[in-house]
């Protein structure tokens, strides 16, 4: 995964760029109804129940909206919660608040489905060894916090972008000329550029699966679109050489299975790409 620094910096940038989108010249409504000095309070309504996700992100919002707000949280990050909970007030700048508004209820109605779908995920695979994995299935522009709403809802991050981890996928390995010159190419290429970076290799099939064996320096094997009988018998094969991750259409009805098989890691795009938002609101009282 990417630093804690960069990973702030991407926050920053969703911040900014939703204020930027949002606001843009002025907010006409308030500028125009509300008086510059008038001051309000609001609170975060749940209107569904799941996990909720994206506090600590609100906070970020209203600071950089306007770091006079005081956000008095009663909810944390990760909590489960029932329609009629309050998370958090917000007072100060009527005009800030509503400022603010959209883009916290945006982001923390995704992030807490996010965080929910995944909390569900994570309690299929009690009992096993597996982790649940999310992907680069995410909305382009705001994958930081979903990313962070995964961590929230119990699961692991993979890679966060293209240049955190190489993985040599079916059209990576076809145009290299085949898995192995893909793994030898990479390697070079890692080395040339004192990168350090995990490799993992994607296998549509249990001869793939020996081939990529066959190579030294591969940290996980992407165990694709198998059944549960070819995924048990790639886990045979691959023993302790490395670590195993399984994907491709696993879903709830499945996942745990898959898990039975013993693979260390199931990833699911479905995590970011397949969740209805969480219905809350930010109401005046």
């Amino acid at each position: 995964m990417i630093s804690e620094e960069l990973f702030q910096k991407e926050l920053n940038l969703i911040i900014q760029n939703g204020i930027r989108e949002d606001i843009g010249p002025g907010d006409y409504s308030s500028l125009a109804s509300i008086p510059e000095s008038a001051i309000g309070r609001a609170k975060l309504l749940v209107k569904d129940s799941g996990i909720i996700a994206g506090v600590a992100f609100a906070k970020m919002i209203f600071e950089n909206v306007d770091p006079t707000l005081v956000i008095e949280t009663f909810i944390q990050d990760g909590t489960r919660v029932k329609h009629g909970d309050i998370v958090f007030h917000v007072s100060g700048s009527s005009q800030s608040i509503l400022k603010a508004e959209r883009l916290v209820l945006n982001s923390m109605q995704r992030m807490s489905a996010i965080a929910t779908k995944t909390n569900q995920y994570v309690k299929l695979l009690e009992g096993t060894k597996t982790k649940i994995l999310d992907t680069r299935k995410t909305t382009p522009g705001f994958r930081a916090c979903e990313k962070w709403a995964v961590k929230i809802g119990g699961g692991e991050n993979h890679r966060f972008a293209l240049y955190d981890m190489v993985m040599l996928k079916d059209n990576h390995n076809d145009f290299a000329g085949g898995i192995t010159n893909a793994i030898n190419k990479t390697k070079a290429f890692l080395k040339l550029n004192n990168l350090d970076l995990k490799i993992i290799v994607e296998a549509r099939n249990l001869d793939e699966i020996k081939e990529i064996l066959e190579s030294t320096g591969v940290y996980r094997i992407l165990i694709d679109n198998f059944n549960f009988d070819d995924t048990r018998k790639a886990v045979e094969l691959i023993g302790d050489k490395c670590l195993t991750e399984s994907s491709g259409n696993i879903n709830e009805k499945t996942i745990h299975q898959y898990a039975e098989c013993g693979v260390d890691y199931i990833s699911s795009g479905a995590l970011t790409h397949s969740v209805y938002n969480m219905d809350l609101s930010l109401k005046a009282f």
